[in-house]
């Protein structure tokens, strides 16, 4: 069986994103790493294509612009509840 190889990735929340992700977490019996990876995996299992481009192009997503470690400056962030919301509509009217 290949061994699987795990990149370290570094996320911004605000506290109420982290006590939802760790409300999650816990209700699902699973570590913090787990529940987002499970996250993305729905993510992509819904077929919605694109919703990180889709992200980028309203301006509340950028790539790093800065080192390792630091949020890019003066990129907007956009708040995990929202990014929910938005996809539970897009869901709705697709």
């Amino acid at each position: 069986m290949p061994k699987i190889v795990r990149e370290p990735i570094q996320v911004y929340l605000t506290p109420q994103e982290r006590a939802e992700l760790d409300q999650v977490a816990q209700e699902m019996g699973v570590s913090r790493s787990e529940a987002l990876r499970r996250g993305v995996r729905a993510l992509e299992d819904s077929g919605y294509e694109g919703v990180l481009r889709e992200l980028a192009d309203d301006g509340l997503v950028t790539p790093p612009t800065a080192g390792p470690g630091e949020p890019p400056p003066s990129a907007p962030v956009a708040p995990l509840q929202e990014l929910l919301d938005g996809l539970a509509e897009d869901r709705r009217e697709g």
